[in-house]
């Protein structure tokens, strides 16, 4: 069971018949929770809708308690109804993983516009979230790496130095950053 706070769904344009923005035309949906997979109770209601939203984004007033979502398609406006993604936000009510180990960043001198990324796996985590900038206070990008504890970075300007940090990601959400690293 999870606290659901948001939802975001992306339409997919399976078999649509035309692409790109087109006035008049909206999606139409219900989203319902349950704790069971029986019992259903609605979530969201965008069955009279008449906007287009093929990546609605919704924050529920209230966090809510759920198990399973199931989408029922009311209306789309062309082709099949398809989705691309449906994204939850929240947190399942655990705690969040342990900082990462032995974070390291090799930047190779034959190659300065890149660095290998490696570190001890977290076992509470499924993910980690590796923030990267050209100042310690300036970690303006980042990379999701998922089940594996290296990566290599092929995205730094050779005359420049680079920072780095890595955090955790579990279903309970980020753990603490590590200290940042300079790649100079």
């Amino acid at each position: 069971m999870s606290a659901v706070r948001a939802v975001q769904i992306n339409y997919a344009d399976q078999d649509a018949e035309f692409l790109g923005k087109q006035l008049g035309i909206y999606h139409q949906y219900k989203l319902l929770y349950s704790l069971d997979g029986q019992k259903w109770q609605l979530l969201v209601d965008k069955s009279r809708n008449k906007t287009d939203v093929p990546h609605d984004y919704v924050e529920l007033p209230r966090a809510v308690q759920a198990r399973y979502l199931k989408l029922e398609n009311v209306h789309m406006p062309t082709g099949k109804f398809a989705l691309s993604g449906l994204r939850v936000f929240g947190s399942a009510g655990g705690p969040k993983p342990v900082a990462v180990r032995e974070f390291v960043v090799l930047r190779t001198e034959h190659d300065k516009r890149s660095a290998w990324l490696k570190w001890a796996p977290a076992s509470d985590a499924y993910a980690y979230n590796i923030r990267i900038g050209i100042a310690p206070n300036k970690l303006y990008h980042s990379i999701l790496v998922h089940s594996q504890t290296d990566y290599y970075f092929k995205g730094m300007d050779k005359d420049l130095p680079y920072y780095f940090t890595i955090e955790a990601v579990n279903e309970n959400g980020v753990g603490h950053a590590t200290k940042v690293q300079n790649a100079p």
